[in-house]
């Protein structure tokens, strides 16, 4: 890497540093604001919320394929410690503990966090996620497809992974919302975070550690089914762990009340430990 991947940032309610800094991270073809926008009103009250973007992804701009040449995963982390400065600057608690909630993706630079500086957090909510997503050659070959066609190729596959059964009838608005949004995405921002997955592997790195970590696993998600979220649990010594019945891989969109509670849960509670 020669230069930082270009991540947006979206500040939903930061304007008290006395209120807990939540800083939320986005899937794989999702812009955080849409992923997040029916849980942020459920918190937002008594939290200072920061959301960032994957490059190309939401508010980040579209980046240029030499800036992010091997990207990996600890590279976005590095990234979102960036933003989280910036914010903190804002506030005026410069290099004070956060909290963290990330998806998928998200949720994988949040284990990178727990990981490589445990001391930035307070706690972690970590979604829909593994400490690995499979084998490199699947991802490769998505990198390539999408990279020469770009991210309509798949809304198909995506539809078909990130919700419950029933979700799409029930809830058409919100499918509208998300997919809009992966079919803007932009398909060099998108192949290279998928070469990051296709290099992403902490697994023989989870061990127990202080911070509270709390894993959320969707009972249908097939990228990263519960048992990865197990696994996390178990390797870093999870305060809670939760399967949402009839959710797929995008929880906060299909169970917005339910990850805002436990979100919350997780603040409280970890606040007083």
């Amino acid at each position: 890497m020669t230069a930082a991947p270009a991540l947006g940032a979206s500040a939903y309610a930061l304007t008290d540093r006395s209120r807990p800094l939540l800083v939320l991270g986005p899937s794989l073809g999702t812009g955080v604001t849409a992923l997040w926008q029916d849980v942020v009103p459920l918190l937002a009250g008594d939290l200072d919320v920061v959301g960032w973007d994957l490059p190309g992804h939401g508010s980040a701009p579209a980046p240029d394929a030499a800036d992010l040449a091997g990207l990996t995963v600890a590279d976005l982390a590095r990234s979102v410690l960036d933003v989280v400065d910036r914010a903190q600057a804002e506030r005026g608690d410069e290099g004070a503990p956060f909290w963290y909630a990330g998806v998928s993706v998200g949720g994988a630079v949040g284990l990178q966090l727990l990981l490589d500086a445990p001391e930035r957090l307070r706690g972690a909510a970590l979604i829909c996620t593994a400490a690995s997503f499979g084998e490199p050659g699947p991802w490769l070959e998505r990198a390539r497809l999408v990279e020469a066609a770009g991210t309509p190729t798949q809304v198909v596959g995506s539809t078909q992974r990130w919700f419950g059964p029933g979700f799409v009838e029930r809830e058409p608005e919100v499918v509208l919302r998300l997919l809009a949004g992966l079919q803007t995405a932009d398909r060099i921002g998108y192949g290279a975070v998928c070469r990051a997955l296709a290099t992403y592997d902490l697994r023989s790195r989870l061990s127990a550690t202080p911070v509270p970590v709390l894993t959320i696993a969707g009972e249908h998600d097939v990228p990263a089914p519960p048992a990865a979220l197990e696994e996390i649990a178990r390797g870093v010594g999870a305060v809670r762990t939760e399967v949402l019945g009839g959710v797929a891989h995008l929880a906060p969109a299909e169970a917005p009340v339910r990850v805002a509670e436990l979100v919350r849960e997780l603040v409280t509670v970890g606040a007083v430990r």
